[in-house]
């Protein structure tokens, strides 16, 4: 090594550090000779590792011992060449702590999400509370005093065939699989429709509802607006007004009455009466009862079995979680119709309610440890129902209402790793891509 001596007494002195600092057994370096070491009082800058120049070894100035210089950091983190001798353990370690901190980033913004949700959510309620437009009489609770507020529709769903003569807006989540299910049957049958996408953190598009779920289904039906809530019960009403074109929309909902009633522990529960049954003249349709109720055990199977493998598949960790509702905000086209503070809170705080739902939700409907072993045997179940049927579709050579809901509650995860595992490990996928093509073409205007 080369030593550029200014100021006499400190050559052996600043030797000696060098030597400490280049000990080969340290860095790993076999030779030191190709690197050119300039030192002066005033400046130390070995030109082969700049990670010296740039501040790893700092310069310690005192009153009479100025070109003393202090060892900043230990020789293997100077070298480039060092992570080349790390042992294996000592990499696993560096990469969990990678891992560590991505997931503290994705937990602190779930956090402020919530907080910011939680104070929002809270305003808005206070703001529309006593904005409600709900018919408060308890005979026919369908029946709306007014027509609820205008909302930006997320668009228009239209056929030149649609003979129902009714003029529906469905106000729903564009991923929620009730939603799916109610949007499968509305263009499976070609019903003309404007869809309200509704916040599902503010719920701002809901606010006017006594009844807070979706989807909802607002009809305006001769000079009467009715209201009809529970996605089987928007099926089954318009399938039997569709079925029976002379038949009266308000008379079938008196079909469909709410029964209210107060649980042991305080909790007042409301339900909907005959949701899985039609309300049409038999004469009029040529089915069979034995397929009819066929269809009925698997409308109720799809809302009380399959529904609930999803979310314990879709939101299994907050990082799965993150990613299906980045997904949804795709899907549904949030960017075109919600700010980006609504769509960050609904993402953020959204993922988070919804990876503990799906937590919770596991164990009160007995999913396996394994979700996706879950999602699997539902698969399987149905595929096995139409192996046994022997024909293309549940209702024979075409989808019937039990097609519909198995596929619109599959459909809500169409885009996310769960049902692309489902697709490789049953063979739900054929039948799947089968019902695609009918929905998509409205087939169903052939059946009517």
């Amino acid at each position: 090594n080369k030593l550029k001596q200014e100021k006499p007494g400190h050559s052996d002195q600043m030797a000696s550090h060098i030597k400490s600092l280049y000990r080969p057994v340290s860095c790993g370096l076999a030779r030191l000779s190709s690197h050119n070491v300039v030192l002066t009082a005033n400046r130390f800058t070995p030109p082969a590792f700049p990670a010296v120049a740039n501040g790893l070894l700092s310069r310690r100035r005192n009153n009479d011992d100025v070109g003393r210089v202090g060892l900043a950091t230990s020789c293997a983190n100077l070298s480039p060449l060092a992570d080349k001798y790390k042992t294996q353990k000592e990499k696993e370690d560096d990469d969990n702590k990678k891992k560590s901190g991505k997931k503290k980033m994705v937990y602190q913004a779930l956090g402020v999400g919530v907080l910011v949700g939680a104070v929002l959510g809270y305003q808005n309620s206070q703001a529309n509370k006593n904005k409600q437009i709900a018919n408060e009489s308890n005979v026919k609770e369908y029946l709306l005093a007014e027509k609820p507020p205008e909302f930006k529709v997320a668009r228009s769903i239209t056929s030149d065939n649609d003979r129902s003569g009714l003029k529906v807006t469905l106000f729903q989540y564009q991923t929620c699989p009730f939603c799916c299910k109610a949007r499968a049957f509305l263009d499976y049958f070609g019903v003309n429709y404007d869809v309200i996408e509704v916040n599902s953190v503010l719920r701002t598009q809901m606010k006017w509802s006594k009844y807070k779920k979706v989807p909802v289904v607002v009809i305006e039906y001769k000079d009467k607006i009715l209201q009809i809530n529970d996605s089987s019960v928007i099926v089954s009403a318009l399938f039997s007004k569709l079925a029976d074109p002379d038949s009266n929309l308000e008379q079938i909902m008196d079909c469909y009455p709410t029964i209210r009633f107060v649980e042991a522990d305080g909790t007042e529960k409301a339900d909907i009466q005959n949701r899985y049954f039609l309300m049409y003249n038999e004469a009029k349709v040529n089915r069979t009862k034995e397929d009819i109720v066929e269809e009925r055990r698997w409308r109720r199977w799809a809302d009380d079995t399959l529904v609930h493998t999803l979310s314990p598949n879709v939101y299994r960790t907050p990082t799965e979680a993150l990613e299906t509702f980045q997904w949804f905000d795709q899907a549904g086209n949030w960017p075109n119709l919600f700010s980006v503070w609504e769509r960050y809170l609904v993402i953020y705080v959204g993922a988070l309610a919804m990876w503990l739902i799906g937590k919770r939700l596991k164990k009160r409907h007995g999913i396996k440890d394994d979700a996706r072993e879950s999602l699997y045997d539902s698969c399987n179940h149905w595929m096995k129902g139409l192996k046994k049927k022997g024909t293309p579709y549940m209702g024979g050579a075409n989808p019937n209402l039990a097609d519909l809901a198995v596929f619109g509650v599959l459909s809500a995860i169409e885009g996310c790793e769960a049902f692309s595992d489902a697709r490789k490990h049953t063979n739900i996928g054929s039948w799947f891509d089968r019902m695609k093509e009918a929905v998509g073409k409205r087939r169903g205007q052939l059946d009517l």
